[in-house]
């Protein structure tokens, strides 16, 4: 139940974070799919850099272990997200 309530709780600063940053703005995003404008995509790829140097930093010093990553569907995984995508480009966000 603890791992809930911290996954929670860094969620919810995460998405403070992204407020606070204006990264949840209208303009924003639009320009993300317009290529004129980079810093949703910078922010993300800093916030991924972090969590990665973190989780190894862990399995390094033995706190946690990474499970098997099963098999995945491409096939499924490229319509997704591809209907999420145009999904997210029509709507504006």
């Amino acid at each position: 139940m603890t791992n809930y309530i911290l996954a929670l709780i860094l969620g919810v600063f995460f998405g403070l974070s992204l407020q606070k940053a204006g990264l949840t703005k209208y303009n924003k995003i639009v320009n993300v799919f317009r290529l004129t404008d980079f810093a949703v995509l910078k922010f993300m790829m800093s916030a991924l850099i972090v969590s990665m140097a973190g989780l190894y930093s862990l399995k390094w010093m033995g706190v946690i272990a990474f499970p098997n990553i099963p098999a995945t569907y491409v096939a499924g995984n490229l319509i997704g997200g591809l209907i999420f995508g145009f999904g997210m480009a029509i709507s504006g966000y």
